[in-house]
């Protein structure tokens, strides 16, 4: 798991259909790193820090997918530092 910060959201016209109802944030780690893009499986929001699963599993289970077609997932916010 990883530490990261919703620094965005991602707007679409086309998606997975089992993502359809789900939000796309993009996060970036706070100890450096790359931004990438995340499930939000918590109904984070920009600004929030936020906890991020780059298992399956994760995925897995917030799609109900075998195989899901994203890995990151939001699992978890982070009330204050």
């Amino acid at each position: 798991m990883k530490r990261c910060r919703v620094i965005g959201k991602v707007v679409t016209n086309s998606k997975h259909e089992v993502l359809v109802r789900r939000k796309i944030m993009v996060v970036k780690p706070v100890n450096g790193g790359a931004s990438q893009l995340a499930l939000d499986g918590v109904g984070a929001g920009i600004g929030s820090h936020v906890l991020v699963s780059e298992s399956g599993v994760a995925g897995s289970q917030i799609t109900g997918l075998k195989y899901p077609p994203a890995r990151s997932v939001i699992v978890g916010i982070i009330d204050g530092d």
